[in-house]
């Protein structure tokens, strides 16, 4: 399996001093390196989360990669992917998840096809 890490194109970029409250959707590629509070969705899309962000969301997207902090649930139609520094508090749910060494995990993981 290769693993994503980054993906090609960035099409929406939240930087370090951003603050968002709501719900965000969005389509293709979103990279958050702020704070977020709310609902995330994505449609046919990759979320990013950088190491600098905190999000508190519930997340539905194709595509998660985690590197930040994310409290909340994360849903992800195609594959979850956590590397460090990366926090996960909350339940997270995928067909494919990977959790690197040095992840800080909290929660129930679900596997599903």
């Amino acid at each position: 399996m290769k693993k994503t890490k980054e993906p090609e194109k960035i099409n929406t970029f939240f930087g370090a001093g951003t603050s968002i409250e709501g719900t965000i959707e969005f389509n293709n590629t979103v990279r958050l390196n702020g704070n977020v509070k709310g609902k995330i969705l994505g449609n046919q899309g990759t979320l990013i989360i950088g190491e600098k962000a905190v999000v508190n969301a519930e997340i539905i997207v194709d595509v998660a990669i985690i590197m930040g902090e994310v409290n909340g649930t994360i849903e992800a139609k195609e594959k979850i992917e956590v590397y460090p520094p990366g926090r996960v508090v909350g339940d997270i749910r995928a067909p494919v998840v990977l959790i690197e060494s040095g992840v800080i995990f909290n929660g129930n993981c679900s596997m599903s096809a």
